[in-house]
């Protein structure tokens, strides 16, 4: 009988004590595992304390009494089955689309050189007529007429110097010559001082005296040509400025050709015509006023005003030359007040 009650609450034992431990363990994890242990025992003491009594209402255990105080030696060792259930944080794997920018490894060569226009030298036209087509293309320079040396050499200021420019192709009647005066004269005309002018080389810059050898174009006119063309200088070769030879060879021959300038026909000389005897000759100019006007160099002529005719002076036949101011030779033959 002890056996068998011994059998038996050692099976409850090991049930209750198998299904008390798993509750203790949960309650463990939900409340404080102290407590419910001390709960546990308590249980368990009753269950004891009732199949004992079951025991002896049957008869089936002897009467004495006994008393079981079960003694616990139960040594938890709690090995906390840490069960990771891992959050997962979605920490995203950046792609990296990276954006690639290509650069070109071919160089472009362009097959176009561009060369910079260079900014032009403005060139004068030259404006003289079609005698000036055989000025050579060469750099126009533009230059201030300062003074007037003879009929083929002038001076000029450029770029803040003064230069002596001595004409290409032409020769005129040097100081103390004839037509000296009227060479001199045309080319002031044609080239008047504080004009400006346009100076273009042939091949020499300049010539053994230093001076610069030039065509020139003044205005409309090219001074070199209008000089030999109307008989003011001749035309002359210096090899190798002879780019206008021919032309100025041809205005040479029509100077001649037409009798101007130096080759006018010598007038025959027609002798002066005094007053008759009895003529008090003055000895202030005739028709009052100033000095003589060297127009007219045998006789004594004032300078107008007033303005003279032949019928207001006693001289006939008179030379003339020059600018004749008061027009006694109408005819341009070098005679005043011809009979």
């Amino acid at each position: 009988m002890k056996d068998w009650k011994q059998s038996i609450g050692t099976l409850l034992i090991v049930l209750l004590s198998t299904g008390l431990f798993s509750t203790a363990i949960n309650l463990f994890q939900r409340k404080s595992i102290e407590n419910k242990f001390s709960e546990t025992l308590q249980v368990y003491e009753q269950i004891a304390n009732d199949v004992t009594d079951i025991a002896l209402t049957n008869n089936s255990i002897p009467t004495s009494t006994n008393t079981i105080t079960p003694t616990f030696t139960s040594t938890i060792t709690l090995t906390p089955s840490f069960t990771f259930t891992p959050t997962k944080t979605n920490i995203p794997t950046r792609t990296n689309t990276s954006t690639i920018t290509f650069t070109p490894t071919i160089t472009f060569t362009p097959s176009m050189t561009v060369t910079p226009s260079k900014t032009p030298t403005l060139t004068p036209t030259l404006r003289g007529g079609e005698e000036t087509g055989c000025i050579p293309n060469h750099t126009r320079q533009q230059a201030v007429v300062t003074n007037i040396i003879d009929g083929d050499t002038l001076e000029v200021r450029m770029d803040g110097e003064i230069f002596r420019v001595r004409l290409i192709g032409v020769d005129s009647a040097d100081a103390g010559d004839d037509f000296y005066d009227a060479a001199k004269y045309a080319l002031s005309v044609y080239a008047p001082i504080g004009s400006v002018i346009t100076l273009i080389k042939d091949v020499s810059n300049t010539d053994q005296y230093d001076r610069l050898l030039r065509y020139i174009i003044s205005g409309y006119y090219f001074v070199n040509y209008k000089m030999v063309v109307n008989g003011y200088a001749t035309d002359v070769r210096y090899s190798p400025d002879t780019s206008c030879a021919s032309t100025f060879d041809e205005a040479h021959d029509y100077a001649i050709g037409h009798g101007l300038g130096m080759y006018q026909p010598t007038p025959t000389p027609v002798p002066i015509i005094y007053p008759t005897s009895g003529y008090v000759y003055p000895t202030s100019p005739v028709g009052g006023g100033g000095s003589c006007h060297p127009s007219y160099p045998d006789v004594c002529i004032p300078y107008p005003p007033p303005d003279l005719d032949c019928k207001d002076i006693p001289y006939r036949n008179f030379r003339v030359t020059g600018s004749d101011p008061h027009r006694f030779d109408g005819d341009n033959d070098g005679i005043g007040c011809e009979t």
